[in-house]
């Protein structure tokens, strides 16, 4: 069985988008950006995934450049290409293409000692949605807090 160890998480993509599916891509990283990654010091905030002539990559992932790297660090904001089955990447492509879907990274993590990045098709929320979410959270919070109250 695999053990996962969660590096970073977008929680930014569950408040603005509705998550219809999530796939899993390996992430082509350079050593010191691999350092970099095990030391936590990634941020997936404003990233997103784009397809170009049938090969996926992720924009806007900020890999911070490893302390003893010297030279061999790469630039933070690099484009980096994702691994996927080329089925997998047509797929999502032409599904991309006919609806208002966006692929962003959700979650970056560990799978055993490969860096795997987790990808969502995702649809975006409106703001109405948003509040919807809050209302629902803050009402789901005021209960548990009331319950909490009468088992005292």
């Amino acid at each position: 069985m695999a053990s996962l160890k969660t590096i970073a998480q977008n929680k930014k993509a569950r408040h603005d988008y509705f998550i219809e599916e999530t796939y899993e891509a390996g992430i082509e990283l350079c050593g010191t950006e691999v350092k970099s990654v095990r030391g936590g010091r990634v941020n997936l905030k404003d990233s997103w995934c784009s397809i170009v002539d049938g090969e996926i990559f992720v924009n806007g992932m900020h890999i911070s450049p490893y302390e003893h790297g010297n030279i061999f660090n790469r630039d933070p904001m690099r484009v980096r290409r994702l691994l996927m089955h080329k089925k997998e990447i047509n797929r999502l492509y032409g599904i991309i293409k006919q609806t208002g879907y966006s692929l962003i990274p959700i979650s970056l993590y560990f799978k055993d000692s490969r860096v795997k990045l987790q990808v969502g098709l995702c649809k975006g929320k409106k703001l109405y949605d948003k509040r919807e979410d809050m209302a629902r959270r803050s009402a789901k919070r005021d209960i548990e807090r009331a319950i909490k109250e009468q088992n005292r």
